[in-house]
């Protein structure tokens, strides 16, 4: 690749990443040297819709580049900017998320400062565990609860049922003591942040049919369980966040149940009751266990976010206080047709933690392009797919064709893909791979985007390792470790469990065959990754540059003033030469992770090499900024 000016929403170029409106931000573009010349630049910003431009002046050069300051007054809660590049000639470029263009750009896709209130810091440095608690663990407890009327028992080492009604019913019936005894597990792979799906009594083993919120499953152990669990995991460093349904209740909560069918109800205006008689009503999907909640009633707001006893508060104060919420199904909350509330509830949230908890997280499930919903107002991330689950899988997968069962029982041999009816899993280059990142981030700003949930797989979607290409697993952990985002490691990916698809791959965790070579193996891979992600901060808060792409081979780095981190992904093997000035301080780099190449030419350029599939990563000196920082 040729060098090519960069900027992006890291310290490195950006002064302050939570200015208040008015506040005046300085913003750096970072130009390699002999590129142009150039006759100016400026930055172009369009507040209140209206373009408002800043001269940048030149403040010096270091290792090979040429640094440009300008300001820019932050006049809009999302204050967009781009940079305009006039060569000497007449020639003008446009830089934006997507990169450099020689036409002019579309305002979605500018760089974004967010003058909301900022997440709490630690968000960005966290790798997260989430737990399916059905399927984590048993403790001793667990064998006194009855097995619930709704549920079909299974024990510990049986299959998954893949068939309705197996699918939602079994019950394999782990609870929160399991989750509390196999803490130290945690702390062993070096995650500090657990995420349970909700843990509130229902009549489901996935529970996102609630039936109440303020009260813990006496199945799961109830409340006494779940204030021991979070006390146990702040005492090892673990912060925990819950899952919360804000689209829908289930048919059974005692909300519903108070207005089916009884019109005049004082809970009737929390749901969309489309008769007379109460007996009819929108529900998610139209799945008629799940009816949605109406966010044009006052009552159902105060009583689920802004009341002092509300839900949302309750499980954030003690003596349970929880690091934070993920929202289910955020995407369409407060949607139905020709309403959207949405940013209306999203921000109630946030307005609603930030005075319980500043401290406290806020992520939204967009399960689709969720760039819209994600401009600093309410979510600080997002559990979303395109940006890089889906595009991951396209490069890394390699699907067999080995046939499994859908809920109705039809057996498929197209491997699952999202849901998607597109014939099983497209097949992607790494550039394409690549090109999608940059595709479904560029309208999402800087500051958002490292809060984004970063996962292979999730309980919702197939486990990545069922159809992963022979030696693909270390490659797609890797660029989850280290790519900007939060990354998530779902309970059994570490012992490189598989399943078909959504609901397939709740699989219980196999702790009586933990210590099995290949299971070991796996698990040694997951926590070396993991502590390669949270021994350097750089790949945590550090800006990104794509130094080399092609049909087979990622690599960039992750930078800052202190330290820059050098990441190489490869599926089919790699043979790539970075030009002379593209990556300053390679002579200094140290070996971190993998097996690959890495050497420098006396002339500056770097040649890397590997046999793939391979990851690897290096260490290298921080970024020098001329007149400042080192």
């Amino acid at each position: 690749m040729n060098l090519l000016p960069h900027h992006d929403g890291s310290p490195l170029y950006v002064s302050d990443d939570a200015p208040e409106l008015g506040d005046t931000v300085t913003v750096r573009l970072r130009v390699p040297a002999g590129y142009g010349p150039l006759a100016a630049v400026r930055t172009r910003s369009n507040p209140d819709h209206e373009p408002q431009w800043t001269d940048a002046v030149h403040t010096g050069s270091a290792d090979g580049w040429d640094w440009w300051e300008a300001p820019i007054t932050v006049r809009n809660r999302r204050h967009g900017y781009r940079f305009v590049l006039v060569h000497e000639g007449g020639r003008v470029e446009w830089l934006n998320q997507t990169g450099i263009h020689t036409l002019e750009t579309l305002d979605a896709e500018d760089f974004a400062v967010v003058a909301h209130p900022a997440p709490p810091a630690w968000l960005h440095g966290s790798v997260m565990y989430q737990v399916f608690p059905d399927r984590f663990a048993r403790s001793t407890q667990a064998d006194q609860h009855p097995t619930p009327e709704w549920a079909i028992a299974a024990t510990w080492d049986e299959p998954v049922d893949p068939v309705m009604p197996g699918r939602s019913q079994q019950f394999y019936g782990g609870d929160i003591p399991g989750i509390t005894e196999h803490l130290d597990h945690l702390v062993a792979l070096g995650v500090d942040l657990l995420y349970l799906t909700p843990v509130f009594p229902a009549g489901s083993n996935h529970r996102y049919d609630a039936a109440s919120f303020d009260s813990i499953d006496p199945l799961l152990g109830g409340d006494e369980a779940y204030i021991r669990l979070i006390e146990e995991a702040h005492a090892r460093g673990i912060r925990v966040i819950g899952d919360l349904t804000s689209n829908h209740s289930g048919d059974r909560h005692e909300w519903f149940q108070q207005a089916l069918g009884k019109p005049g109800a004082e809970t009737e205006s929390y749901y969309y009751f489309t008769d007379e008689g109460n007996t009819e009503y929108e529900s998610w999907l139209g799945t008629p266990t799940l009816p949605k909640f109406n966010w044009a009633s006052e009552a159902l707001r105060e009583r689920f976010i802004t009341g002092e006893d509300s839900v949302v508060a309750k499980w954030l104060k003690p003596p349970y206080s929880i690091d934070g919420w993920r929202i289910d199904v955020a995407n369409m909350t407060g949607r139905l047709g020709d309403i959207d509330l949405n940013a209306e509830v999203r921000s109630l949230l946030r307005e609603t933690m930030l005075a319980i908890n500043p401290e406290a997280i806020l992520l939204g499930e967009s399960t689709n392009d969720a760039a819209s919903d994600l401009q600093g107002d309410g979510w600080h991330g997002a559990m979303t797919y395109p940006s890089f689950t889906r595009p991951l899988w396209g490069w890394l997968s390699e699907p067999t064709g080995e046939p499994y069962l859908n809920g109705e029982g039809e057996q498929l041999t197209d491997p699952w893909f999202f849901g998607q009816p597109i014939g099983g899993i497209p097949r992607y280059s790494a550039q394409e791979f690549a090109d999608a990142v940059t595709r479904f981030t560029a309208g999402i700003p800087w500051r958002v985007r490292l809060g984004n949930m970063q996962p292979l797989d999730t309980h919702d979607t197939a486990r990545f390792a069922t159809n992963a290409a022979p030696g693909a697993l270390p490659v797609a952990v890797g660029l989850s470790m280290t790519m900007p985002g939060v990354p998530v490691v779902f309970a059994g990916d570490e012992f490189g469990l598989t399943g078909t698809d959504g609901e397939a791959s709740r699989t219980p965790m196999p702790w009586s065959r933990q210590d099995e070579p290949a299971l070991a193996e796996t698990f040694t891979t997951y926590r070396s990754l993991v502590e390669l992600r949270r021994a350097h901060p750089a790949l945590a808060n550090g800006g990104m540059r794509w130094l080399h792409v092609d049909d087979e081979t990622v690599v960039f780095v992750r930078e800052s003033t202190e330290e820059s981190v050098l990441v190489l992904a490869t599926r089919g093997g790699a043979d790539a030469e970075l030009a002379p000035g593209a990556l300053p301080g390679a002579a200094r780099a140290e070996a971190l992770f993998g097996d690959a190449t890495l050497a420098v030419a006396s002339d500056g350029a770097v040649m890397l090499a590997a046999d793939g599939p391979a990851f690897a990563a290096w260490s290298l000196p921080g970024v020098r900024i001329p007149g400042g920082r080192a």
